[in-house]
């Protein structure tokens, strides 16, 4: 009797134990937020079998090692992801192992109201333009990017230049107030500097200025020993403001330290027309010869400085992985002649980077196209002809307008603004074979080219762009200057309804249509740039109620989870 009643016990325990136990392997992922595919092993076969490894015929065409579990066959992700552009990685969520799979890269930003003319541009918030592996540089010179896309040697681009300013507008609206540190005006901040013997340092009033006010005036030897030094102790705060003049042979350097790595970097600032240049871990921008003698305003993040000149023999993984809270100023050194006036470290100085790309698109702007142009040459792929120096685009036109228009608007009505952003329309009424922005679809629909190739590309995402800076400047312009920006809009939104459609595959976009002028294979739009579709749409949404905007946008967002459109 106890000997039956024991084993009763035991196995009532043991029934419990795995009743509990499928119970929660079953509301483990098969019944949470994620639904589970099931598995099939075939009636009566046991789950836990052995898998056998198998040879998978591809095609017909070449084989594959699998692995046979029941009736389930499974084949190797590193294959699925070349096979179907698909994209997955191993990760660990709450201790547990899994892997996650998804159907593209692409992220789409949801508008969070009504699209404002005045306000953010797009999702430009989001963009580190400056960050970019394209971007050589931020000129000292001038204050905007400069670009190696096309050309490795660095150039002007009005695109990337106009996204750079549009991108720190953005932030000035999204982003916090920035915190911010005078750290020597001449008269009430007055910082303890270190002033070598033979080395002077004096604060006097400049009358010269526009502005007459105090400043800090040096003078020194030519070697470093004999610099004016301020150390420091700064951290966060890495974007540098500062009104400078500097005499022949004279420079501004600032010292940063790796807080973790204890390593020394030193940043230079001097009187040469050069972009950067890099010994070991010295960095030179140059201010340009022509600023010497003359008071001039910089504003450098130090952090993108720092990044865009750290030696060759660094990768470009590991300069992404350096973080801005590792880095400190440690000291500022002024030597030669010269002086300075309003230093100032802070978090950010957004509508200084933006008027800086406002104030490049004023000073570059050709006076006769009103265009900006392009000083490299492109070709857009086999089949089309070169674009030679001097090329324009309209998405280059919708930003450099997009941007010029919220300067208007932020300056209180400064006219060189809005005359720059009207003289932007000229080269849309221009053909492209006639050195323009403009094409004709089937000799019917108007279309202004981010690439005015021959024969015509027709490229989407630089058309809606294109058409972003018509309607921001139709939206901010006097009503007695805006008809023809409002004119230029309608025709391209009512040519973008028309062939809106042509550039769906059923289960993706096409970047252009040179499937249909140059009679080849699509070329299929990369998942970011099937994103940027979206996101347009979805903007564009916000302006036209057309339900042909909003549909197509969600449709194509289906895409990029795997949805298709259904066949016959």
């Amino acid at each position: 009797m106890r000997l039956n009643f024991k084993f009763l016990l035991i196995s009532l325990c043991v029934t419990v134990a795995l009743i509990i136990f499928a119970t929660w392997a079953n509301c483990g992922v098969g019944h949470g937020l994620v639904p589970k595919w099931p598995q099939h092993h075939g009636d009566g076969d046991n789950p836990f079998e052995q898998t056998e490894e198998i040879d998978c015929i591809i095609n017909q065409e070449y084989a594959i090692g699998c692995r046979k579990e029941g009736e389930e066959v499974y084949l190797p992700f590193s294959f699925l992801q070349k096979y179907f552009d698909v994209y997955g990685s191993l990760n660990v969520v709450d201790g547990s192992r899994r892997f996650d799979w998804t159907h593209s890269y692409g992220k789409v930003n949801y508008p969070k109201g009504a699209y404002d003319p005045r306000g953010i541009f797009m999702y430009f918030e989001n963009y580190n333009v400056e960050m970019r592996d394209r971007v050589k540089c931020i000129s000292a010179i001038d204050g905007v990017p400069i670009s190696t896309q096309w050309e490795s040697q660095g150039y002007f681009y009005a695109t990337q230049i106009a996204q750079f300013g549009l991108s720190h507008y953005s932030k000035n609206l999204t982003e916090p107030e920035p915190r911010r540190k005078m750290v020597e005006d001449g008269d009430r901040e007055m910082a303890t500097w270190v002033v070598p013997k033979g080395s002077s340092m004096n604060r006097t009033i400049d009358r010269v200025r526009p502005v007459a006010g105090a400043v800090l005036s040096f003078s020194t030897g030519k070697s470093f020993d004999t610099a004016v030094v301020l150390p420091m102790d700064h951290v966060l705060d890495l974007v540098l403001s500062i009104d400078v003049l500097l005499k022949p042979n004279s420079t501004i350097c600032v010292t940063l330290q790796n807080r973790e790595t204890q390593k020394l970097y030193h940043v230079y600032y001097i009187l040469a027309d050069l972009l950067i240049g890099v010994q070991d871990e010295n960095i030179y921008y140059g201010i340009g010869l022509n600023s010497t003698g003359a008071w001039k305003h910089l504003t450098r993040d130090l952090f993108v400085d720092l990044q865009k000149g750290l030696p060759q023999y660094v990768s470009t993984d590991k300069r992404r992985k350096m973080r801005r809270t590792e880095l400190k100023v440690i000291e500022i050194s002024l030597l030669g002649n010269g002086s300075i006036d309003n230093l100032t470290l802070s978090t950010s100085e957004h509508i200084s980077h933006f008027y800086d790309a406002a104030e490049w698109l004023i000073r570059h702007q050709d006076p006769s196209t009103g265009g900006w142009p392009i000083p490299v040459r492109r070709k857009l792929g086999s089949g089309f002809g070169e674009l030679a120096r001097g090329w324009y685009s309209a998405m280059a036109q919708g930003h450099a307008i997009s941007l010029l228009a919220r300067a208007y608007y932020h300056s209180k009505g400064d006219k060189r603004y809005l005359r720059a952003a009207l003289d932007g329309l000229k080269l849309f009424r221009i053909p492209s074979y006639q050195g323009g922005v403009l094409a004709t679809f089937l000799g019917k629909y108007a279309w202004y080219e981010e690439y005015p190739t021959t024969p015509h590309s027709f490229v989407l995402n630089g058309f809606i762009y294109s058409l972003l800076g018509l309607y921001d400047l139709n939206s901010t312009a006097p009503a007695n200057q805006s008809n023809e920006a409002a004119v230029l809009f309608e025709q391209g939104m009512s040519s973008l309804k028309k062939m809106l459609l042509l550039y769906d595959t059923g289960s993706g976009t096409s970047y252009d249509l040179r499937h249909f002028t140059l009679g080849i294979a699509p070329n299929l739009a990369r998942w970011d740039y099937h994103a940027t579709h979206v996101n347009q749409l979805l903007l564009l949404a916000t302006i036209d109620p057309d339900p042909l905007i909003s549909q197509t946008a969600e449709r194509w967002k289906n895409y990029m989870v795997g949805k298709r459109a259904p066949h016959n």
